[in-house]
């Protein structure tokens, strides 16, 4: 029997929980069995614009703000005209929106996702624990998420399903031109957690053949281009601003750090992985699922400029330890993070 599955999500702008809807909707969607729609609450963005190329159904719910609950009653209407039988959300307004609904439809299987170890803000935490009950199972992509969720949000144990975010082993080259491990790279939301300070000082601190490119946008945009011009460091670092596609960044650079304080999963570090980039991260929750220190990637304390600045000197200046980490983040990808190996994952689940 086909399955009719929901994907529901908050928005479909650029960021790493959008990108994951985006590649498992592509994939189930080419898949027989299962007939795949895609909504988001608001703010469609350029995910939905992808996806609809590639012929998956998007839908916006057109929510005035985040407590328009009239978008529970417009949820409720699309499952029943494209007799949804399973709805998948994704990220706590979106879980919200979908437990409630499942008070008011029958026979419709529910599962919500949560993608993130930030402790605030905790009144997310306290509705997740509210709405938990009303999900088949919780799904997350990391054992830094299950235990956030267990600890945080009080669900279940056994309730809890780790399935990893995913990359295309294929869709990157086979081989990489190694560069000197002189461009440092950042890829992603500029936001607080992300601690992109923390990398930018790291960079006053290394000799000033060291570059620095920083891809993405956000609120932190403004507050970052101030700490570059304190830091006089205005010649040695571009910001590049939202790119769709991780691979035109993973092209320019050398080694990408992810200095974040606290992540669910971290995709762009398996994203990198898969490029034949060398990755660096802090040894937070999140990351620390998916670097092994030394063998797939370094890993460094958090808030800690000094040592961030040692470990990209030690990855530029050891090209030896370049071979190890590029091959070690390869093979780790291949064996867990490939979607050929996490599809089959979902699939089980869903089916």
């Amino acid at each position: 029997m086909q399955r009719r599955i929901l994907l529901l999500i908050t928005d479909l702008q650029i960021g790493g929980t959008p990108t994951v809807v985006r590649e498992l909707a592509v994939r189930l969607h080419d898949d027989p069995d299962f007939d795949i729609h895609v909504v988001c609450l608001s703010r469609p963005g350029p995910v939905a614009d992808q996806l609809r190329q590639r012929g998956v159904p998007v839908t916006t719910l057109n929510a005035g703000c985040r407590a328009d609950a009239r978008v529970v009653f417009r949820l409720i209407r699309l499952i029943y005209r494209e007799n949804i039988d399973t709805v998948f959300s994704f990220l706590i307004h979106a879980n919200a929106v979908a437990a409630m609904a499942s008070l008011l439809v029958r026979d419709v299987r529910f599962f919500q996702s949560i993608q993130t170890t930030q402790p605030e803000p905790r009144w997310h935490w306290a509705v997740q624990h509210t709405i938990q009950n009303r999900a088949e199972r919780i799904i997350v992509p990391s054992e830094s998420v299950k235990e956030a969720a267990i600890q945080w949000a009080g669900v279940p144990p056994d309730k809890v399903l780790v399935i990893p975010n995913a990359v295309e082993m294929n869709g990157h080259p086979a081989a990489r031109q190694q560069g000197s491990g002189k461009r440092i790279g950042f890829i992603g939301r500029l936001d607080p957690i992300k601690r992109i300070a923390d990398l930018i000082q790291a960079l006053g601190l290394l000799e000033a053949v060291f570059t620095l490119d920083i891809f993405g946008d956000g609120d932190e945009r403004v507050r970052i281009q101030e700490t570059i011009a304190t830091l006089n460091l205005q010649d040695r670092i571009t910001m590049h601003g939202t790119i769709e596609r991780p691979a035109e960044a993973l092209a320019k650079i050398d080694v990408l750090v992810l200095p974040s304080e606290a992540e669910g999963f971290g995709l762009v570090l398996i994203e990198a992985m898969a490029a034949g980039v060398p990755v660096i991260g802090t040894n937070v929750s999140g990351i620390r699922d998916v670097i092994e220190d030394c063998v797939s990637g370094l890993l460094v304390p958090v808030s800690n400029p000094p040592a961030l600045a040692m470990a990209i000197r030690r990855v530029a200046g050891n090209l030896l330890l370049r071979e190890k980490l590029i091959l070690g983040g390869k093979a780790r990808v291949r064996g867990l993070y490939d979607w050929a190996v996490v599809l089959q994952q979902y699939r089980m689940v869903l089916s």
